[in-house]
């Protein structure tokens, strides 16, 4: 079985689990890079059931694969100049101490009630990557295109914190909250907003990762091998991201992610 081959310390990683966790790592650091998050919620359902591997190791791997494949992902936005730095600071501020929070909580609940959770949080990013909607917010914008803070930081601050929450709790980026948050509610162009959405995933993933490595079980070969290919996804679909419509990709990811929300439910409740 996969879960008896990628155990730290019983036997050698299998090559069927290797070519496994190269083709989800690519894909997952695809969909981060294309979609500024998303592809984050696909990680620890993909450790879970596909490696085989327990949620309290999943969650921390998955935010080290996060973390890194963000962080490499959010360079060529850099470069094209597609990252609100401060809004991204406002976010990291909030949601630091709420990715840390939500850590300790997730060590305290049972996996069934993780998973189940998760499962509900799938559906709802779904139904959010569905939404259609060009109408931006103007809450942080004003008209010599700086930010405006008065009306800016009681809508950025309390979603920053909420994003981290869930960061922390479930090994997720929150890119599919990070986005419309600052599209629909602060005013922010798509593009700078997936740039942004990056830097502030980089930020609550490595926090939520910091937290959860003391104590923590972590196959390293297996978390490796997984980041090196988020790595190349993201690299490379960050630079053609900036240049594509990815609205027609993101209807097809959210589809795909109710089907692995149905799944876990299933297993969850009925196969266990």
């Amino acid at each position: 079985m996969l879960r008896e081959s990628v155990r730290p310390g019983v036997e050698a990683v299998s090559p069927v689990t290797v070519v496994i966790t190269l083709v989800l790592g690519a894909v997952i650091g695809v969909l981060l890079g294309l979609l500024g998050g998303g592809g984050s919620i696909l990680a620890v359902p993909a450790l879970v059931y596909a490696l085989g591997l327990g949620v309290e190791q999943a969650i921390p791997m998955s935010l080290i694969v996060v973390a890194v494949a963000s962080a490499v992902g959010v360079l060529p936005r850099l470069r094209a100049g597609q990252v609100q730095w401060r809004l991204a600071a406002v976010f990291a501020v909030a949601g630091i101490p709420a990715a840390l929070l939500g850590s300790a909580i997730g060590e305290r609940l049972p996996q069934r009630v993780l998973m189940i959770g998760f499962a509900i949080l799938m559906i709802g990013a779904g139904l959010r990557m569905l939404t259609d909607s060009t109408d931006a917010g103007t809450a942080c914008t004003v008209g010599d295109g700086g930010i405006n803070w008065r009306r800016c930081a009681p809508r950025s601050i309390p979603a920053g914190f909420a994003v981290g929450l869930l960061t922390g709790l479930f090994g997720v980026g929150g890119g599919f909250v990070i986005i419309p948050a600052l599209v629909l509610l602060l005013g922010v162009q798509m593009s700078v907003a997936i740039g942004t959405s990056l830097l502030i995933i980089v930020a609550n993933s490595a926090a939520g990762a910091l937290f959860h490595l003391d104590g923590a079980s972590i196959d390293w070969s297996i978390t490796a091998a997984f980041v090196a290919t988020a790595i190349g996804g993201s690299l490379v679909a960050g630079h053609y991201g900036a240049r594509l419509d990815t609205g027609r990709l993101q209807h097809w990811f959210a589809y795909l992610v109710f089907a692995v929300a149905a799944y876990v439910l299933l297993d969850t409740l009925v196969l266990t």
